[in-house]
């Protein structure tokens, strides 16, 4: 034998193995897009009310009340996550996120069940507080679910669709229009089903409740539009993988 062939086995140096994480921005953007669902939903369980108070005329004009729900402030940065996705990935991904989304609020939703069913322990004083809030949540899931899937899909979908005609241009327009038709469903869905739940029982409520619940998810979402426009950006120039097909800006 040569020196070589009757070397130690302890000279081999190994090592464990592990898969390589690739730099794609799409795994931690679809954890933020499922928390934001999760988080929303749970804060939708309670009813807001601005101005509920107030007896305020404008001349002929009597001040109504705005009617919303706790998750107001919250949702909309789900559909701007939600532009990035069907801007970057397209719509197939964009698909497979919001079904990650929706396992995530079912799971969700099944353990606050489970966790309300077990017994308190005595010293435990907050059953009813606990299933006050938390014994909303199926219903606000079938809502949210429901308008989420509804909403999210057809954002997608549009958005894609518009750019497959305008390539990289225009991007304002398929945002806008995108969330013009994706918002106006969700919340209608959305509304349709959660407005019991958060105590809404006359027409005039219900209504107030869908056009302010869309008028502040849209505006709030054209107002930020430069924040999406520049995370949009951010994330293509950091994606490998992302080509587009035009150079035009």
């Amino acid at each position: 034998m040569t020196q070589h062939e009757t070397s130690s086995p302890s000279s081999t140096t190994h090592h464990a193995a592990f898969a390589s994480v690739g730099r794609s921005s799409y795994p931690g953007i679809v954890v933020l897009f499922t928390a934001v669902l999760m988080i929303s939903n749970i804060c939708a369980t309670k009813g807001i009310a601005f101005f509920g108070d107030a007896e305020v005329s404008l001349g002929p004009l009597q001040v109504l009340p705005i009617i919303t729900d706790g998750g107001f402030f919250l949702f909309p940065l789900a559909y701007i996550l939600g532009d990035v996705l069907s801007e970057v990935y397209g719509f197939a991904a964009t698909r497979r996120a919001v079904l990650y989304g929706f396992g995530a609020v079912a799971l969700s939703a099944l353990c606050f069940w489970v966790a309300q069913s077990l017994p308190a322990a005595e010293f435990y004083a907050n059953q009813e507080s606990f299933e006050a809030v938390l014994g909303v949540v199926p219903r606000m899931l079938l809502a949210g679910l429901a308008g989420y899937v509804v909403g999210q899909l057809l954002n997608s979908y549009i958005l894609v669709r518009i750019k497959e005609r305008t390539q990289e241009k225009h991007l304002w327009a398929r945002l806008i229009g995108s969330t013009v038709v994706g918002e106006f469903a969700d919340t209608l869905v959305f509304c349709s089903i959660a407005a019991g739940a958060i105590g809404i029982t006359t027409w005039s409520d219900f209504v107030n409740f869908v056009i302010i619940g869309f008028l502040w998810k849209t505006v709030i979402e054209i107002v930020l539009l430069p924040v999406t426009y520049r995370v949009i950006a951010y994330v293509k120039r950091r994606e490998p993988t992302y080509a587009p097909a035009s150079d035009s800006a």
